[in-house]
């Protein structure tokens, strides 16, 4: 496995060893052990996985402490643009977003530390994302940033009038008003 830092503090890129032959291929997407290799060293308690179709958009969404998430995220099928934006008050990056296409075809991952809401739209037909969390959902504790957030100016690869928004996210404030403890 290959970590590739962004210019985020402590949001990375995991790419993992792919093992291919013409059967197909083979890859861990996770091993604690290589993890703490890396100097990653989180204990994840609960795998969620979502289907969507294109142009579906999802987030922008955190938990506040004391049930923050780190987010261990991966495509299975399709293409996503996927995006983390920092809530941490104290950082020099705070309300910067950070976006990446994963794709079930290039295996990265994106490891979204607590302190960072996180999001996503589909660009390909439909596309299964699955992640690792290392805290369990709290609804008292949820929040969210809008999507369309004019300050973040976020890239999601498609006209965002066409976009398939829940009507929660549809209403989330701006990061100007949000509801983050970090």
């Amino acid at each position: 496995m290959k970590v590739e830092e962004t210019y985020i503090k402590d949001l990375v890129i995991i790419e993992p060893t792919v093992f291919g032959d013409e059967r197909g291929y083979f890859f861990e997407s996770y091993s604690k052990t290589k993890f703490e290799d890396l100097e990653i060293n989180i204990d994840f308690v609960q795998d969620n996985q979502s289907f969507s179709k294109y142009g579906t958009l999802r987030g922008l969404h955190y938990q506040n402490p004391p049930f923050a998430q780190t987010k261990l995220v991966r495509v299975l099928e399709g293409e996503i643009i996927d995006v983390a934006v920092d809530l941490r008050k104290d950082s020099p990056t705070y309300g910067k977003s950070f976006s990446i296409l994963l794709s079930s075809e290039n295996k990265k991952q994106l490891l979204v530390p607590q302190g960072f809401a996180h999001g996503f739209s589909v660009i390909s037909e439909t596309a299964s994302v699955m992640y690792k969390c290392d805290q369990f959902y709290n609804k008292a504790s949820e929040g969210g940033i809008k999507y369309d957030d004019p300050f973040l100016n976020i890239d999601w690869g498609m006209d965002l009038n066409d976009a398939i928004v829940s009507d929660k996210d549809q209403i989330l404030p701006f990061i100007e008003n949000c509801n983050s403890l970090f």
